[in-house]
């Protein structure tokens, strides 16, 4: 990836913890926790820049200056398996509204479906973090983008926040939307015909929610 907008975590912890989510047999529990750790490191590294304001304290010893964030933060996780990455960055925001976006891709035509959202007439926050645990074609990262551009928030104060995605997903994602900020934990070469990620993670929203078909 040449884009500069888009940071790849590079870090021994979450490799480790990535192998053992692409692991068929890992099991729904262990795949849960991983996707929240995971996230939970996305989400502290993509918030470095986050503009802070002063205070004055005191501790048991005497006054000091402390910080506190600035901006209003809204979590958007994308349905269903957005729901994975959301309790990790309420750890980090526990005061952050959540605003869920539902959204499919379509099995044939591979294009994002819209079916859910209930977005408020006007944000009331500052910066967004979309939260999708797969950029495999990019497409649904996109829908989403476009329905909180259309909402009202500018790209400057958008960031997109994946475990996992396809050179060519967030190829597209960064050709239709050049100035955002991505953050995602790992990129494999490979997107198959069937549009999905390879070697990849499998179906994350099945996996974190135990519905995989036998």
């Amino acid at each position: 990836m040449s884009n500069k907008r888009c940071h790849v975590l590079s870090h021994p912890l979450v490799n480790a913890r990535l192998s053992q989510l692409r692991q068929t047999n890992t099991n729904p529990k262990d795949f849960r926790e991983g996707i929240h750790d995971i996230s939970l490191i996305l989400g502290i590294e993509a918030s470095r820049d986050l503009e802070e304001e002063t205070f004055q304290g005191q501790t048991p010893v005497g006054p000091f200056t402390g910080t506190t964030i600035k901006p209003k933060v809204g979590l958007t996780p994308i349905l269903r398996a957005g729901l994975g990455m959301t309790d990790a960055l309420l750890s980090l925001f526990p005061t952050a509204a959540i605003y869920h976006l539902g959204l499919y891709r379509e099995k044939v035509s591979l294009q994002p479906v819209e079916y859910y959202s209930k977005l408020p007439p006007v944000p009331p926050i500052d910066t967004c973090f979309i939260l999708d645990p797969l950029v495999a074609t990019g497409g649904t990262a996109c829908a989403a983008l476009a329905m909180i551009i259309d909402w009202g928030v500018p790209i400057s104060k958008i960031k997109l926040l994946a475990v996992l995605g396809s050179e060519e997903g967030l190829n597209h994602v960064h050709a239709e939307y050049p100035e955002l900020e991505i953050w995602v934990a790992a990129v494999d070469p490979t997107l198959t015909p069937d549009g999905l990620i390879s070697p990849g993670l499998g179906d994350t929203g099945d996996r974190l929610f135990n519905t995989i078909r036998v």
